[in-house]
């Protein structure tokens, strides 16, 4: 299993930060890493969510489904996305340090028979867009 992370220190509460983070209809506001594709529909414990990537700033976006499999107000969010040999499971925590500041962290972990093949293609771009929302994620609850 390969796994990426990125983390940063947010001054503002885990409240406002998991609000940014898990209200989809918002994301345009600030996130131009992952797009929701039905953002309507609120992230709830094992539903299907259906959302789109943009590793950099000008490359197609990417489609995937995913399924919600950890949902903990304001602790943590997990979704776990695959296709036949290819595994990829999204983590995003939070941390409360003291009621106003929060720290952020985000795990991508790939796994499967093909990820010696796709994992090469996109590695550097993975880990250069999730450090993008962790800044704007920062940025953006911040001047809340």
């Amino acid at each position: 299993m390969t796994t990426l992370r990125t983390e940063t220190e947010i001054n503002a509460p885990a409240r406002l930060v998991w609000q940014a983070l898990t209200v989809k209809q918002k994301w345009h506001h600030w996130n131009t890493f992952l797009f929701d594709c039905d953002a309507q529909k609120p992230f709830q414990g094992e539903e299907e969510i259906f959302l789109a990537l943009r590793r950099l700033p000008r490359e197609r976006k990417t489609e995937f489904q995913a399924r919600v499999t950890l949902l903990q107000p304001e602790i943590c969010l997990r979704w776990v996305s695959s296709i036949p040999g290819f595994r990829n499971q999204y983590l995003f925590e939070l941390q409360e340090i003291d009621f106003r500041r929060t720290k952020y962290i985000h795990r991508s972990r790939f796994d499967g028979w093909l990820k010696p093949i796709f994992l090469p293609f996109i590695l550097e771009d993975e880990i250069t867009g999730m450090r993008r929302m962790a800044r704007e994620l920062k940025h953006y609850t911040e001047s809340l």
